[in-house]
């Protein structure tokens, strides 16, 4: 869809920072997104003129309405964004903040007692808050297993561990280790039918920027990204919460409004920085539909996105042009399998006899930027049972092309030939 269009892949890299050169090494190719996707050039410009600026929103002058307009209609981009149709939208310190305050407010909203449900998958932003308020709370924790071999957890996984007193539960959208998606809202579902007072809160950081996303359609609670993995940048976070779990006690002034989410004085270039994001968005989706309603171009990018990195994994893994993919290399293991259906921007591997830091410091010397996934607080709960004490992780965007995938595969082709 994107690399079919003629003319667009250029026109969706020109709007990107940094896309084929890194400023301290040089040429470059970036397969690094999951770390941190790059910056639109429309958010570098956003962010520099926002850091000069003293005034606060909602100040009575020019600066502070201004700034309260750009506020509001970043909130209402937000809300575009997820999809929400009811809740409240608002920013924190991270992606990984957010969720565990989500968690907590869950945790100390509901009903006593019971227990809280979630993946051996998840990263910690949601296992660790599980764990922590699960302790403080009393209750018991249902850590549903994930499959190794295809580097997901499915909806029967959850199924067989469901009680009717589960309060809380924790959903990982895409794992940042395995690049595979989980079907939320068929676990959703699930988690309703046996226990429908539970609260839900998904970790969507890997998820946003590779699909659409849709928390009335997913029917639940809360949602969390980072909008730096998103062409944003670092700084903030965004997050989702429904009516029901903004009715939890949460952490608020006193005498303030009860459903503020966000403390203090915000930045208002995190808000009007997402809204670049959206705009983004908007404009990529009406380069592949031609419907008049935005979020109906927002779902055609994310459509777009996904077709692009399902294009981008299967040369990856089965290859592109002459060039063998790593699924047939000698040697390579890949973590979660070779499949590409509900792969989102994510292949991880390991080569036998070689080990991964020197892998990626090899390909880096190549002009290829990879990661070194390691067997630890991040990544152990997928690397561990599979006896492997680190991988390499390689992280694509639809901005990225297939001549790159190809210099990889070549590179790669060298060592295990």
């Amino acid at each position: 869809m994107i690399a079919d269009t003629p003319g667009l892949m250029d026109e969706i890299r020109s709007r990107f920072a940094h896309v084929e050169t890194c400023p301290f090494e040089g040429r470059r190719i970036f397969f690094e997104n999951a770390g941190g996707a790059l910056h639109l050039k429309s958010v570098v410009e956003t962010s520099a003129f926002h850091a000069a600026i003293p005034d606060n929103p909602g100040r009575a002058n020019a600066a502070g309405t201004r700034l309260q307009q750009i506020v509001e209609t970043g909130k209402a981009d937000m809300r575009l964004f997820f999809n929400a149709r009811s809740g409240r939208v608002f920013v924190g310190e991270s992606g990984t903040e957010l969720l565990f305050r989500l968690v907590r407010a869950a945790a100390l909203g509901t009903e006593a007692g019971g227990a809280m449900i979630g993946s051996t998958l998840e990263h910690p932003a949601t296992a660790s808050a599980r764990a922590r308020w699960a302790g403080i709370t009393g209750r018991a924790v249902i850590k549903v297993p994930h499959d190794d071999a295809t580097g997901t957890v499915g909806v029967e996984a959850y199924r067989a561990h469901l009680t009717p007193d589960i309060r809380v539960a924790t959903i990982l959208h895409t794992s940042p280790v395995t690049g595979m998606a989980a079907d939320v809202a068929a676990i959703a579902a699930a988690i309703r039918e046996v226990a429908p007072a539970a609260l839900i809160v998904v970790d969507g950081i890997q998820h946003a920027s590779h699909g659409a996303v849709d928390v009335a359609g997913l029917g639940v609670d809360g949602y969390a990204i980072s909008p730096y993995k998103m062409f944003a940048r670092h700084g903030y976070g965004v997050a989702w919460a429904s009516d029901r779990l903004g009715a939890c006690g949460k952490d608020n002034l006193a005498g303030g409004p009860a459903d503020n989410w966000e403390l203090g004085t915000r930045d208002a270039g995190a808000y009007a920085t997402f809204s670049d994001v959206v705009s983004y968005l908007d404009w990529l989706g009406g380069q592949v539909c031609d419907s008049p309603d935005r979020r109906a171009r927002l779902e055609a990018a994310g459509r777009a996105i996904a077709a692009q990195d399902a294009r981008l994994a299967r040369a990856v893994i089965g290859g592109t042009g002459t060039l063998p993919g790593l699924g047939a290399m000698a040697g390579i293991t890949l973590i979660g399998g070779d499949r590409i259906d509900g792969r989102e921007g994510v292949v991880s591997f390991r080569a036998v006899g070689r080990d991964s830091p020197a892998l990626v410091e090899h390909l880096r010397k190549n002009g290829i930027r990879v990661h070194t996934r390691k067997a630890d607080h991040y990544s152990g709960n997928v690397l561990v049972p599979l006896g492997m004490a680190d991988c390499v992780r390689l992280s694509f965007s639809h901005y990225n092309t297939e001549a790159e995938v190809a210099r990889f595969l070549s590179v790669m082709q060298g060592l295990t030939s």
